[in-house]
């Protein structure tokens, strides 16, 4: 029994002093267990923060600073292509080429047209021969009428673009000005050529003027000396011709486009904006604009307009229109249209900047003077910055 006591003893004698030990080694083991949470919980802590920052800031811009990097360069495009058919003798620009208004392009091959000119005139001295009357002087002056309306028509399309452009302030107002002149004096020389040809026409008579076989062979005149003139294709506006496809010797048809011209007087920006960001854009609001092709700059525009609607690319069969499947989670948001002129018109257009260049737009909906503005430009600026290296 000693023994056993003493054992117990001798047991309770080493258990005892182990105990302080081991809880001494316990404590530092709860705290090491504990203290990486906290930075570890500091870091979550950071991150939501951060999250719940920006899905704030994402939807407050939305509606005060809207922004789209899906911005792209528009202008005036037309396919130049002859009224008449005929073999092309000569071409006088080349691919990319600068012209001014009135600069010949290309030019058919006249011989058809003159023949036909010259078989309208003897149609029309046969006519007058058989009331006895000259015909001289009406085929000349027909030929001045021909001549002033084909210059009044290219006076009168040059001019509403211009007074178009004009009215959003893209070019100025003496351009405007010269431009409803030169119309003027395209209008005057149409009467004076059509007083010149009533006067030659009096000189035939009552009867000469209202002879059924003279008008028909004025008529037949006047469509011959037309043609003839527009065997020549002119420079509708200063601008730049691309997408050369004409050589010398082809046969090129009436109305089929020979060249693509683009109008240098008008460009402007379409900004692809999803439809929750439209509630606050409005027509005179105020946007940055930053060109791929000019790194590094903000330039400023204009809200012109916001388009009505777009082309969904739904499809009918049987008169009724087809459903579309869904196949993703997430349908992607559609985007309107938003017309913006650059401020300052094409004077202040920049020279590397071409037509379906890329654009970044931010939308000042609530003006330049408030937090959410600050901080669209500010986040503009550095963009552009960036923008040297992509």
């Amino acid at each position: 029994m000693e023994k056993e006591n003493n054992r117990n003893d001798d047991s309770a004698a080493i258990r005892n002093p182990g105990e302080p030990k081991i809880a001494v080694e316990q404590a530092p083991t709860e705290e090491n267990t504990q203290a990486p949470n906290k930075p570890g919980l500091r870091i979550g802590l950071s991150v939501m923060v951060l999250i719940v920052a920006f899905v704030a800031w994402y939807s407050i811009s939305d509606q005060f600073a809207p922004y789209t990097d899906r911005g792209t360069v528009g202008g005036y495009i037309a396919r130049i292509a002859p009224r008449v058919s005929g073999q092309v003798v000569a071409v006088f620009v080349e691919d990319n080429t600068i012209v001014d208004e009135g600069d010949p392009l290309l030019e058919l091959d006249a011989r058809p047209f003159e023949l036909a000119v010259r078989q309208a005139e003897v149609d029309f001295e046969q006519a007058t021969q058989t009331i006895n009357a000259s015909s001289a002087a009406i085929v000349a002056a027909q030929a001045k009428v021909t001549q002033a309306r084909a210059s009044l028509e290219n006076a009168r399309t040059s001019d509403a673009r211009t007074q178009s452009l004009a009215v959003r302030g893209i070019v100025p107002k003496a351009q405007a000005e010269a431009s409803r002149a030169e119309l003027n004096v395209a209008v005057a020389q149409v009467e004076a050529a059509e007083a010149d040809l009533a006067s030659a026409e009096a000189e035939l008579g009552s009867s000469g003027r209202d002879n059924p076989q003279i008008k028909a062979a004025q008529l037949k005149l006047e469509q011959a000396q037309l043609d003839l003139l527009y065997t020549k294709v002119l420079a509708p506006t200063r601008g730049v011709v691309t997408n050369l496809e004409l050589a010398i010797g082809q046969y090129i048809n009436a109305g089929s486009a020979a060249m693509t011209f683009i109008d240098g007087r008008g460009g402007w920006i379409v900004a692809d904006m999803r439809e929750n960001q439209l509630s606050k854009i409005a027509p005179g609001n105020k946007t940055g604009l930053l060109f791929d092709a000019v790194p590094g700059r903000i330039f400023t525009g204009t809200v012109h307009s916001v388009a009505w609607g777009i082309d969904t690319g739904r499809t009918t069969s049987g008169g009724l229109v087809q459903n579309q499947p869904e196949t993703r989670w997430f349908e992607p948001a559609r985007r309107i249209p938003v017309r913006i002129e650059l401020d300052g018109g094409m004077d202040h257009w920049p020279r590397n900047v071409k037509l379906g260049g890329k654009v970044t737009v931010v939308v000042y909906t609530a003006g330049e003077r408030n937090p959410s503005a600050w901080i669209g430009m500010g986040l503009h600026r550095l963009q552009s910055l960036l923008s040297y290296l992509y």
